[in-house]
């Protein structure tokens, strides 16, 4: 089986998971009249990796079963939620490839309901104001090994506490003076249900509804009935919430649905030397550790998009992690790899030189003046006498049409510093006093007679001859071996590149106490490159496979002709294979 083949059928089998299984079960028993699912994202901040997995889940099923899936924002904490947020998590669900059914939901939009709702729990006897302080409340709450003590107010009357909690919705309480809490057990080995506040008091404008609201309701107790009233039927979460589910049933239970939604969970994504906490994510952008939440260093879908990666590749990689309720941690290489394997047959090819180093061919005008007579076929090229310059036709990229760009080629030609060794190690197959020829990318092959040191032994400038029989013919008598790329040095164009490594240094960064100890110091290099012309005036945001050193995007904030700027994206190739 090919390794394509192989790829297809392990992403066909990936597909053929627990939660798939269970809506085929249900479709095939005609449960639902139609499958609804949903992403509920808080908007405090921006959606990174983790989420990723989620929105494919989620939007996966849904179009994979004829559904549809909705967008809800889950905004029930004004003091941490921005439009900024909303504006941007709307984006990233778009450029993965996804569309929602209808307009965005927001959690404050059923603010109403849901408090109708709680005024329902209070009058079955099911809800309870609590006047306790929050540390009361916290230390009364008990322990895995000991059952909680009842509120004082557990037993108030109904009338008491709807008078109560209508004091609440009127301001006549401060924060943290009275929340409302359900009422279920306070011996139960379930912390989750030992009287979960699902109420309290917040004098904070909303961006959705602004002053209207000085209590808001819980995530815990807002999601299930979001959930009931826009009828979805598999709510997907990640592992850490299948201890609320007994919660999530109890609430859709005691308000009372025909056809309640019901909760699944699955693993969440983990990927080594990765960090998606919110929290301390957020610290890096405060602590200006990060240029922003769209760093390219950053594990968001923002900086993620901004570093260059496809849509395509990140829907791949969450293809190959697939679907389990096993926590594990995925190898970042797999990542990469699926992020080079979507650019491959997609990006233009080009050539760029990161560390360059000068040579000058100083046989180049009797090399190129008669280069109509001796050129084969095979090459395209025109010679301009004014700039003295042999402009050669490239397709830009070998296999797939993509059309064609000039390159130019000159007396005086950049090559990277690590193609010519005085010294060479062992198995080095580039340039080196012993080794004087190689094959110029695309032109001739190029003989060194001398290198020029500067006062620390550094080589500085090459001189060189190029063999004018070679221009698209191999050499006659004699192999050349090795292949190397260079870049005009009156012709190219100086341009910064941005070389990552990951942001943290340690496999796992959330082990780490104080963020900054994983952090690692090497994670951006930026280098004064050169690179050829077809480069430069490409729009802000366009993908390159920069010949023998890795994929690139021109960056989609700094980049300019007049100042090119391009980020790494990832790395040529990698040792790294997929089982």
């Amino acid at each position: 089986m090919s390794e394509h083949s192989s790829n297809n059928a392990q992403k066909d089998e990936q597909k053929n998971d627990f939660i798939r299984n269970i809506i085929r079960d249900d479709v095939k028993a005609q449960k639902y009249p139609q499958i609804v699912t949903r992403f509920p994202p808080e908007p405090n901040g921006y959606l990174h990796l983790g989420h990723v997995k989620s929105i494919c889940l989620n939007f996966g099923v849904a179009e994979e079963f004829g559904g549809v899936c909705n967008l809800r924002f889950d905004d029930t904490n004004p003091t941490a939620e921005k439009q900024d947020f909303i504006d941007n998590i709307e984006n990233d669900v778009r450029w993965l490839g996804f569309e929602w059914a209808g307009d965005a939901h927001h959690a404050s939009g059923y603010f109403d309901q849901l408090y109708a709702w709680a005024v329902q729990l209070i009058e079955q006897g099911d809800a309870y104001v609590d006047l306790q302080s929050p540390e009361q409340i916290k230390e009364n709450r008990g322990s895995f090994n000991e059952a909680g003590t009842a509120s004082p107010h557990r037993d108030a009357s109904v009338e008491e506490n709807l008078t109560l909690f209508n004091d609440m919705k009127a301001g006549k309480f401060a924060e943290g003076k009275a929340v409302l809490r359900a009422k279920i057990d306070m011996a139960s080995p379930n912390m989750n249900l030992r009287d979960p506040v699902i109420y309290r008091v917040m004098h904070q404008a909303h961006h959705q509804t602004g002053d209207k609201w000085c209590i808001y309701p819980m995530y815990d107790f807002a999601h299930p009935l979001s959930d009931a009233l826009e009828g979805i039927t598999h709510s997907l979460c990640t592992l850490e919430f299948e201890d609320h589910r007994p919660f999530y049933d109890w609430a859709i239970e005691k308000i009372g649905f025909d056809v309640p939604p019901h909760q699944y969970e699955f693993s969440r994504l983990n990927v080594d030397h990765t960090l998606t906490s919110k929290r301390k994510l957020k610290q890096l952008v405060d602590e200006n550790i990060v240029s922003g939440w769209d760093d390219p260093r950053m594990p968001t879908i923002a900086g993620m998009r901004r570093r260059g990666y496809t849509p395509e590749g990140l829907r791949d990689f969450c293809e190959r992690v697939g679907v389990t309720k096993v926590d594990s941690v995925v190898d970042f290489r797999l990542l990469e790899f699926s992020i080079r394997q979507s650019l491959e047959t997609t990006t233009a090819r080009g050539m760029a030189v990161l560390k360059p180093l000068k040579v000058t061919i100083t046989n180049f005008a009797e090399a190129v003046s008669s280069w109509e007579s001796q050129k084969a076929d095979s090459v395209n090229a025109r010679f301009d006498d004014t700039t003295q310059t042999l402009w050669l036709t490239q397709p830009n990229h070998p296999n797939v049409d993509m059309g064609e760009r000039e390159i130019p080629f000159t007396e005086t030609l950049y090559i990277d510093q690590g193609d010519y060794e005085i010294e060479p190690p062992a198995g080095y197959k580039r340039l080196s006093p012993e080794k004087p020829e190689i094959r110029l990318r695309n032109t001739y092959v190029l003989a060194v007679t001398e290198h020029i040191t500067d006062e620390n032994g550094t080589v500085v400038e090459l001189k060189a001859t190029i063999d004018p029989a070679t221009l698209g013919n191999n050499p006659e008598g004699r192999k050349v071996k090795g292949v190397i790329h260079w870049v005009s040095a009156s012709q190219g164009v100086p341009a910064t590149v941005r070389m990552y490594e990951q942001l943290f240094s340690v496999e796992d960064p959330s082990s780490v106490a104080d963020v900054h100890q994983a952090l690692n110091p090497n994670s951006l290099t930026e280098l004064n490159a050169v690179v050829e012309p077809s480069l430069v005036n490409a729009d802000a945001g366009t993908r390159f496979q920069f010949e023998r050193e890795g994929y690139f995007i021109s960056d989609s904030e700094d980049h300019s002709t007049d100042t090119p700027v391009f980020n790494q994206i990832v790395s040529l190739r990698d040792s790294y294979k997929p089982a």
